[in-house]
């Protein structure tokens, strides 16, 4: 068992796998049910992934990334590991719960720690109705899509498609549409983090549109609920000088 009590996990890239032997030969493999820590190598994706994949574990996760740093992950460095954890600071993340009724009938649940986004299907525009806590705030948003963000992924898609960075600790979500056509100067809002956003698909059979959280996808849906899980905490080390909020905090002004 490892004296570190961490639980060694890679991609599947060569490099990763590499990084993986080197690690688990010096610190030893813990298994995962005796683990404090989760320590994933590979990239932001990866990482995003492990998150996923081990939610039911519920430790907190130190990620190094093989090549240049990672928005989510730390530097690669094989030796030190003990004490990089032993000041590593912890930020903790509450995902997005995603709720999506489809044309087929059936109803999906999933998570998202970056954002959920609804996008066009085919080449014609979507229609999509948007309600704030159960009022109508958008009657009809054409578009390629939307998308609904944390803070922590404020910084990726949402950045990408105009929508403002929301520096951790700020309670608020980013509300961001893709490429709007009317209203035109809709532009988006920051909501509190307690508001629940239900996006209707008007028009459904003609201008099909898929909801998304992070990397599940469903397709062909009628309606998206979402909501912060208050109840799930997603845990990330970082080191000092390598600090989540500064990145975020950091990404406003490149």
């Amino acid at each position: 068992m490892s004296p570190l009590k961490a639980y060694f996990i890679a991609s599947p890239s060569e490099q990763a796998q590499h990084a993986l032997q080197a690690m688990t030969a010096r610190y030893g493999q813990c298994a995962l049910a005796d683990a404090k820590v989760i320590v994933a190598l590979g990239g932001d994706g990866f990482m995003l992934r492990t998150l996923h994949k081990l939610l039911p574990a519920d430790l907190p996760v130190y990620g190094m990334k093989l090549g240049n740093v990672g928005f989510l992950m730390n530097r690669y460095r094989e030796t030190g590991l003990s004490q990089r954890l032993a000041v590593a600071n912890t930020v903790s993340l509450a995902p997005l719960c995603m709720e999506v009724s489809t044309e087929a009938g059936s109803a999906v649940k999933a998570l998202a720690i970056n954002e959920v986004s609804l996008l066009r299907q085919m080449n014609q525009a979507a229609h999509i109705r948007i309600l704030v806590n159960g009022n109508i705030k958008v009657e009809e948003l054409v578009c390629d899509g939307v998308l609904l963000a944390t803070p922590a992924g404020s910084s990726a898609y949402n950045l990408s498609v105009q929508g403002p960075i929301l520096p951790l600790g700020t309670q608020a979500l980013a509300l961001t549409p893709i490429s709007p056509f009317r209203p035109r100067r809709w532009r988006g809002a920051v909501l509190p983090a307690s508001a629940r956003v239900r996006f209707e698909v008007l028009d459904p059979y003609k201008r099909p549109v898929s909801a998304t959280a992070d990397a599940q996808e469903v397709r062909n849906v009628l309606a998206v609920d979402v909501y912060e899980e208050q109840a799930i905490r997603l845990k990330l080390m970082f080191d000092p000088d390598h600090s989540l909020e500064d990145r975020i905090l950091n990404e406003q002004f490149l």
